[in-house]
């Protein structure tokens, strides 16, 4: 495995900080070579960040960028169930529109939606 050197390891953080902010900038460095599907030390992607910090615009961005949404991080999460945990409706649906399978990963959204009794305020259907 490479050492990254520490001005490379800095533009990755402020590449994750953009996702959880929703700054327009990432698509913007997406479309400029970054991997879209860059992962953190916990495995978390651009598209999970975004979709966990409640980010529609931004996961819809990735989302046609290639962005996988099916990609589950250490914890076995996927972006989808960020967005059913977080109960946005409108990431979710761009998540279900772009092909992300709502039985993926460990707890997956449909899990996520039973144990926290979300059926009433999230659908898994577009």
């Amino acid at each position: 495995m490479t050492e990254l050197d520490e001005e490379t390891l800095a533009f990755a953080q402020r590449m994750f900080d953009l996702a959880r902010s929703g700054d327009p900038e990432l698509a913007a460095q997406v479309a400029a070579g970054l991997p879209v599907n860059l992962t953190n030390s916990k495995g978390d992607t651009l598209l999970i960040l975004a979709a966990y910090h409640n980010h529609p615009t931004t996961v819809a961005a990735l989302l046609q960028l290639g962005a996988d949404p099916d990609r589950v991080n250490d914890r076995g999460q996927t972006a989808l169930g960020a967005a059913v945990f977080r109960k946005n409706q409108e990431t979710v649906n761009a998540l279900l529109a772009a092909g992300a399978d709502p039985h993926a990963g460990r707890p997956s959204a449909v899990e996520t939606m039973e144990f926290f009794g979300l059926g009433e305020v999230v659908s898994l259907r577009t």
